[in-house]
Order: C-alpha cells, then structure tokens, then sequence
C-alpha cells in the first residue's frame, strides 16, 4: 500500500523548520492523493509501542497557503507540524477542501455565510452535507505504517468516532489550541455549539 516516501524539510513562514517523512499511498479507497507526514522520532514511538501523536487535517487552501483568517486551518496545521515534531508521530493531509465539498463550493460557502448563515447552514444551502468528510483514508494510511493506536490531535469529536469506528484505536484526545480572530470568531462558535469541538472560547 504505501507507494513512495521521501525526505522533505519544511519550513514555515514564521521561520520554523523541521524535516517530514512524506508517504504516498496505493489503493486508498477514494482514490485521492492523500499524504502521510512522519514527523519527529516517529520511527521510536512505534518501535516502543508508544501510541504516537496524529493529528488528520482536511486541506484547506485558503487557510493553509494564502493564510485566510476566516478560519482557524493555516494556525493549527502549523501548530500540529511543530507538537508531533517534538512529540513523535504523523500528521495525515487529506484533499477534503471544505469539510468534503471542495474548493469552488467552499467559497459559494462563503458568500452565503455573508448573508448570514453558519459554515453548516451554508453547506446545507448548497445542497451539500454538514460534513462530508470520511476518514477511511486516514485509517488505511496509519494502518499501513503500523499506527493503529494513536493520540489524537484534535478538536473535533467525529474525527475520533469515525477512526475507531474504522480500527484505529484512540488512546487520548489532545485538544489543539484556540486560534481565534476577529474574522473567525463566528465559525469557531459555531464548531463549539453545533459540532461539539473542545473550543473554549471567550464568552461573546
């Protein structure tokens, strides 16, 4: 199943570096190119029969590249790199722009949430999910290196349920911290009251 790995060095805007591990994959059952990163002593963790710290995030290209603050994806994906860097473990990026809806109806989202709607009210609008994202992929990847006990880096509790419910056996939930701004503070309120994320956020 696993297809290719090379050595990458990162490095981030904020000066940041450190040296991933990426994974390509055969097989995965979407047929996406999903991407597997080992980062810090990732190798030890699983020798040691340590659950190792994972943290699966959706690509979200305006968060991640352009640095967009209508959501919180660029703050933890950059974040997430430098904890499982220390910690030992894989951060999987998975093409799920827009929790599953993708890039062009992420932003027709967008427009409709200026009108007034929440991010999940939005995607309903559209004729789409709330969420539309499986983590299937995610599971054959950590299986495929051996991860099938790990920490979970994350806020959102479907993340969680799905990967056990897939196998992957979630040890611990690590919570990510709370990037919030002016422009995201509406979205962030709305991951906590309607999806449940372990946001705790500043009273409004």
């Amino acid at each position: 199943m696993e297809r290719v790995r090379v050595v990458v060095p990162l490095r981030f805007a904020d000066g940041y570096t450190t040296t991933a591990d990426v994974f390509t994959f055969d097989g995965l059952v979407d047929g996406k190119e999903h991407l597997l990163l080992g980062l810090g002593d990732w190798r030890g963790a699983l020798e040691r029969g340590d659950a190792p710290l994972v943290r699966p995030h959706s690509e979200c290209l305006t968060g991640d590249v352009f640095g967009s603050e209508r959501c919180d994806c660029g703050p933890q994906l950059r974040e997430a790199v430098e904890r499982i860097a220390e910690d030992g473990g894989f951060l999987l990026y998975l093409r799920q722009e827009g929790r599953g809806i993708g890039l062009y109806a992420k932003l027709d989202a967008y427009a409709l949430q200026d009108a007034g709607l929440d991010t999940y009210e939005a995607n309903v609008a559209l004729g789409r999910g709330e969420d539309e994202r499986d983590y299937t992929p995610a599971a054959q990847m950590l299986r495929a290196v051996g991860a099938d006990t790990i920490r979970l880096l994350s806020n959102n509790p479907d993340k969680a349920a799905q990967l056990e419910r897939l196998g992957v056996a979630v040890v611990e939930r690590v919570p990510t911290a709370v990037h919030l701004s002016s422009a995201n503070a509406r979205y962030l309120r709305a991951k906590r009251d309607h999806t449940a994320h372990t946001l705790d956020l500043p009273a409004a």
